[in-house]
Formats: C-alpha cells, structure tokens, sequence
C-alpha cells in the first residue's frame, strides 16, 4: 500500500453528496473500528445494519477521526468540490489520496488539474479494492450517506446521526 499524508472520499447517494477527509495516521487508528463496515446497496438487511453501525458509529467515536466530513444536497456539489480544492491547495506539500464516485471521475480529474494534481492521485470507487484500507475508509461515507437519506426519507434533520456540518 502507498503511503498519502491525506485520504479523500467523495460519494453520492440518490440526491446527498458527501466527502471525508482523514489523516494516515488516524486511518491506521480507524481501520479495527470499522472492520464491520460493507457497502450498502450489497447488504440483505438493510435497516438492520444502518441500525447497528449507527450505534457503532457513536460508540467508536468513528466521526473523531476524520479532519473534515461534510454531507449536502446534491444541488450543493460546488460547495463540496470548492471544501476540497482549498485544502489541497493548503496542503500542497503532502501526497493526498482521493477517491471519487464512478460518474463523477472525468470532470472531477479535470477539476483538481487545475488545483496541481502532481501529488494528488485520483481512483474511481470501483478501482478501490475490497479489504484495503481505503476500500474500508470509503464505506464510512457510503453509511453516513445512507444513513442520512434514509433519515430525510422520514423528514427528520441531519443531526440525528451526529454528521458535524462542518
């Protein structure tokens, strides 16, 4: 595994966007966390699971170790892209990971060429590898995402789950 100062995951689901940025040292700390973690749409209890990974999402204090995480309607993308963009500009030393969802890869690459692009390495979600660490980071995003449209199918507020708006 390549070693980035910073990982970043992007990820839509139905009308959310949301991103998460988290240090390689406190990934290193998450990943016995959210061993139990898996993707969403592949799950065959579905409710059960946002259930229990909701409590192990408070009792982990998985949201402490992520810098920065962020979810909005999907209308707000440039608010999202604008949040990434600055920081690897203030990060323009360090090697940064990001992660983006399949349909968004294209324009997205485009977008961070003109921030630099040298040390920044752009995968689309499906290239990320079951097991690896970042294949398990981004299914963190992929929860919370769901977790948070399954709420606003019941017109409840985004913070109930304890997403800082950050």
């Amino acid at each position: 595994m390549k070693e980035f100062d910073y990982y970043i995951f992007i990820d839509f689901s139905e009308n959310l966007i949301g991103y998460t940025i988290i240090e390689n040292t406190k990934l290193k700390e998450l990943l016995p966390k959210i061993s139990k973690f898996a993707h969403y749409r592949n799950l065959r209890h579905k409710r059960a699971y946002i259930h229990s990974i909701k409590s192990r999402i408070e009792k982990e204090r998985v949201l402490s170790y992520f810098l920065k995480h962020k979810i909005r309607e999907l209308y707000k993308n440039a608010e999202i892209y604008t949040d990434i963009l600055e920081f690897i500009k203030k990060h323009e030393n360090c090697i940064i990971f990001i992660s983006v969802d399949n349909r968004q890869y294209k324009a997205f690459n485009k977008l961070i060429g003109f921030v630099d692009g040298k040390k920044v390495v752009v995968k689309k979600e499906s290239e990320l590898v079951k097991g690896t660490p970042e294949y398990q980071a981004s299914l963190v995003l992929d929860t919370l995402l769901n977790m948070e449209r399954l709420k606003n199918d019941k017109g409840q507020s985004i913070q109930g789950y304890g997403v800082r708006q950050s």
